[in-house]
């Protein structure tokens, strides 16, 4: 399994952009492949910054490469 790290370069090579940790959390909840919420998240209900629409699919793809998806 790769490491955030991994993915961010990974993303920041193909796309041009670096993605952040929160984003990949996101994207990976959406597909069920996190184990639970994180214990430093200060609202359990909701989350200060979800994956934007626009980078979901190139974080998408990332996870997809590294077989996390």
């Amino acid at each position: 399994m790769a490491t955030y790290r991994e993915i961010i370069e990974w993303i920041r090579a193909r796309y041009g952009f670096l993605a952040q940790t929160c984003w990949i959390a996101d994207v990976k909840e959406e597909h069920g492949r996190t184990r639970s919420t994180a214990p430093n998240r200060i609202d359990p209900a909701g989350k200060v910054k979800p994956c934007p629409p626009h980078r979901r699919d190139a974080i998408r793809e990332a996870l997809a490469h590294f077989g996390m998806i």
